[in-house]
């Protein structure tokens, strides 16, 4: 082979590289900030962060309890990892795998709501803010990770990229209206409309009703008043309205094929 050739192989083969990168990047999921529509966090990143391009996340002063607080899936997913390590640091962590190379990693959890081989949607609680740690004495913090075919990358939430080796408050676009991550219902009834309250609760006053059978999308879900219905016995409440708005239904008369959570709290 001349050298002409060679050349030419040596440009094909870079030219495809970099198409192929290209495609991975474009394959990456529309990840989001894994915090329930409108919740506001300081992320943290530094050089010398281990690894590197991960993110600390906090609230910001006046912002909430930072412990306690609920941890939702990126994107859509299945549950990889899902356990307490005893030698990373991590602490009880969570690690979702979207597909295509792309992960991402929940650590420090508080508890853990998903075990491994679960699928989740976007928006889905999968555990709770912590500080656990085998090997560190922590703050309350999420550490959070997209990963890359191994590789951790510089994190993007809704499309933009965030501004590193600074704190900065972002404030969550997931499960937003009519966003990715509302968790698909059906109401069941004995066939009379079903009312729709202002709150999680039948004290709360009635914004209007919902027919047997209708579809509805749960933007969140919130503890409220028990009742008993078509599905069991429940204390959780459905959102059912857009952002910002006060619409609930009883999980116990909602079809969600599941008898636990499928959306983030209120």
């Amino acid at each position: 082979m001349n050298h002409r050739s060679r050349r030419a192989l040596a440009l094909a083969s870079l030219a495809g590289s970099l198409l192929a990168a290209g495609a991975a990047q474009a394959a990456a999921p529309n990840f989001q900030m894994p915090f329930a529509c409108n919740d506001v966090w300081v992320a943290n990143t530094w050089d010398g962060h281990k690894p590197a391009n991960s993110v600390d996340m906090n609230r910001p002063a006046g912002g909430g309890s930072t412990a306690g607080s609920t941890v939702v899936a990126s994107a859509a997913g299945t549950v990889q990892t899902s356990t307490y390590s005893t030698n990373t640091g991590y602490g009880h962590y969570v690690v979702i795998d979207h597909g295509g190379g792309w992960k991402t990693l929940h650590a420090h959890l508080q508890s853990r709501a998903v075990a491994a081989g679960d699928k989740v949607r976007q928006g889905q609680k999968i555990g709770a803010v912590g500080n656990s740690s085998a090997i560190y004495t922590l703050a309350p913090h999420l550490h959070y990770e997209q990963i890359y075919n191994g590789a951790v990358q510089k994190a993007k939430w809704n499309g933009v990229a965030l501004k590193y080796f600074e704190k900065k408050n972002y404030t969550s676009k997931n499960s937003c209206g009519s966003a990715p991550g509302g968790a698909p219902g059906t109401v069941g009834t004995s066939g009379s409309p079903l009312n729709v309250r202002s709150g999680p609760g039948t004290g709360y006053s009635v914004v209007g009703t919902l027919a047997n059978g209708a579809a509805v999308t749960i933007r969140c879900q919130k503890t409220g008043e028990t009742i008993s219905g078509t599905y069991g016995t429940s204390s959780l409440w459905n959102n059912v309205g857009a952002a910002g708005t006060h619409k609930y239904i009883p999980d116990a008369y909602t079809q969600t094929g599941s008898d636990g959570r499928v959306a983030p709290d209120c």
